[in-house]
């Protein structure tokens, strides 16, 4: 693979992806397939400034081990060293970096009962640290990595995997040699308009339908924020959270939506795919739902905790588009998130409501807004996708034809 595209990549992670500030604290997460580019982050990270750089590696087939044989008691267990390094990054105002490379099937077969009963523990016990990301009280960046294990799922029996999948991950980012951050800074100013453009229109809600069975109305929150591209933390640094990024997203309402949608792309989630599947709401809540794989899954997901029932993100994204139009399926939400317009069920970002991030969780709830410790995001967005979206003064406006914006 060409080594100045990859220094270019591990620049647009670091400059634009966290923008890393003089003398910051700096955690990049990442699989231990991926330790050479991890370094190559880690050395980018440090020429602009970073005062200190930690690597955590993650083994996903060591966390398959902990899944059958530690006992739920022990997962249940979050050591004090681990609450105690996140109160460490968090009050040293870090920024993190995640690089992703996922090992879609490792946990699959397993007890899901099990993988809930860590993933609440660890949600619960860390809420503070993802409190901290989710206010944008740092910067955060989330990124992918072409290794073998992935690219051999996304193009199966083809000896030239891994570097097609690369291939793939610098057209959707952009990355050129010398001008990926250039190339970033143009593309997120573009998205930044379009979410203007949605903002300008002040937005009640959004009607969804489609051919397949997505029949879904979802009003937006009060003093909604649609945002897109860049963001920026409470103290005025610019980071782009999602590198690629195509959407435009905005808060849901928690009790104000109702009607089905249809999934059009696998989840990855927790380790294992969830595929073919519905959800149903009523008043904001999913009442009824349905996979033909990965039901227990879903049902996990569902169930999470009380809030991961309602939706915390609505996400527009043009069926025309870079990562769309490249026809690949990633089995990663990162990267096929941005092919299709999707949902979250979880948490809501408090940056999507004016002046929201300086706003208590009593505060966010009067407006709207939902709370859970999980956010995950699924795909529902296809090619004959209509969108109508209706302004607080009752105008009926097309946003979205045949998958595309109307605007």
């Amino acid at each position: 693979m060409n080594k100045i595209l990859l220094r270019e990549y591990a620049k647009l992670i670091v400059r634009k992806g966290v923008n890393v500030q003089p003398n910051q604290v700096v955690l990049v997460k990442a699989p231990v397939e991926i330790y050479e580019f991890a370094r190559i982050v880690v050395e980018e990270a440090y020429k602009v400034g970073a005062k200190k750089v930690i690597c955590d590696y993650v083994d996903v087939m060591n966390n398959r081990n902990d899944f059958v044989y530690q006992t739920e008691d022990t997962l249940k267990m979050v050591e004090d060293f681990l609450i105690m390094k996140n109160h460490y990054l968090v009050d040293n105002k870090y920024c993190a970096i995640s690089l992703v490379s996922p090992n879609v099937e490792a946990l699959t077969g397993l007890d899901a009962k099990k993988l809930q009963i860590r993933s609440q523990a660890t949600s619960k016990a860390l809420k503070f640290a993802s409190d901290y990301t989710m206010n944008n009280d740092g910067q955060w960046v989330v990124a992918g990595v072409s290794s073998k294990i992935w690219a051999e799922k996304v193009f199966p029996n083809d000896s030239d995997a891994i570097d097609k999948l690369w291939e793939a991950i610098f057209k959707a980012c952009r990355v050129e040699e010398f001008n990926a951050v250039e190339n970033w800074t143009k593309h997120s100013d573009e998205i930044s308009k379009h979410a203007n453009l949605l903002n300008d229109l002040d937005l009640l809600k959004l009607h969804f339908k489609n051919s397949i069975g997505t029949d879904l109305e979802v009003y937006l929150a009060d003093d909604n924020l649609f945002a897109g591209g860049d963001e920026y933390t409470n103290a005025g640094v610019r980071f782009s959270p999602n590198i690629p990024t195509e959407e435009v997203f905005g808060m849901p309402y928690k009790t104000k939506v109702n009607g089905k949608v249809v999934a059009t792309k696998p989840l990855n989630y927790q380790g294992s795919i969830i595929d073919q599947f519905y959800l149903e709401f009523k008043n904001g809540k999913v009442i009824n739902y349905d996979a033909k794989i990965g039901k227990d899954n879903l049902k996990s997901l569902v169930e999470f905790d009380e809030g991961s029932s309602y939706l915390g993100e609505v996400a527009l994204i043009s069926n025309n588009s870079p990562i769309s139009n490249m026809n690949i399926l990633f089995y990663n939400t990162l990267y096929d998130e941005n092919a299709s317009c999707h949902l979250a069920l979880g948490a809501a970002y408090p940056s999507n409501i004016k002046g929201g991030t300086s706003m208590s969780r009593e505060e966010l709830a009067k407006r709207g807004a939902n709370y859970s410790n999980t956010h995950v995001d699924f795909m529902f967005g296809s090619p004959d996708m209509t969108i109508v979206g209706t302004t607080r003064s009752g105008k009926e406006i097309m946003l979205f034809s045949e998958g595309n914006f109307a605007i």
